[in-house]
């Protein structure tokens, strides 16, 4: 709970500070996360299977 309150918390300040700044800075800001985002989403498809996970892995046959 304390997590969400404090990304709320983030996004407001983000938010607030997009509202004041050119649009062209918003957009190559926005861009880059984007990027980010995606680089680390293809990352984890490519490289996460490989991974073994902890509490949520099940065993092959079925058993915990």
């Amino acid at each position: 709970m304390l997590f969400l309150v404090g990304a709320l918390l983030v996004l407001g300040v983000v938010l607030g500070a997009v509202a004041h700044v050119p649009a062209p800075v918003s957009m190559v800001a926005g861009l880059a996360i984007a990027l980010w985002l995606a680089l680390f989403a293809a990352r984890e498809r490519l490289f996460g299977q490989h991974r073994s996970g902890g509490r949520l892995d099940r065993d092959p046959r079925g058993a915990r």
